[in-house]
């Protein structure tokens, strides 16, 4: 099975495992990483090298950050180095949800899909004054 490590801002990282589990139920192999301005940058460098070892069962491993070229991501580099580990960046929440049922695919599989459902549910609605909308998405 794929191991996940989340780097972000603050206690994005957290937040976002939280939901994946308040979706999912309990999930093993997935470790969340804060990082805030006050942190020493080589010491959550070798922390998200530590986690992505840990979740690494032989299968690969996936670092999803909040964004392109923040400190998250180019702190989470180093970590990508080893063979079958991949960077994804620019999380939301169904791209974790497919990424988190994807785990029994193979890294490059896992990340296209998990990237095809993050872009899938980024849309915008004009709900007009009023009138009664329910969202489905789909």
């Amino acid at each position: 099975m794929i191991g996940i490590v989340i780097v972000a801002h603050g206690g994005l990282a957290r937040e976002y495992l939280a939901a994946i589990e308040h979706v999912m139920g309990a999930q093993q192999g997935i470790r969340a990483i804060a990082i805030a301005p006050e942190h020493d940058r080589a010491a959550k460098q070798r922390e998200i090298c530590d986690a992505a070892d840990a979740v690494d069962e032989g299968q690969g491993v996936v670092l999803v950050t909040d964004m392109f070229g923040g400190s998250p991501s180019n702190l989470s580099l180093r970590a990508c180095q080893p063979d079958n580990r991949r960077i994804l960046y620019g999380a939301n929440l169904p791209l974790l949800i497919k990424l988190a049922k994807s785990r029994h695919l193979a890294v490059p599989d896992a990340v296209r899909i998990a990237r095809e459902a993050g872009r899938k549910y980024i849309d915008s609605q004009n709900i007009e004054p009023g009138s009664v909308a329910v969202l489905q998405s789909g």
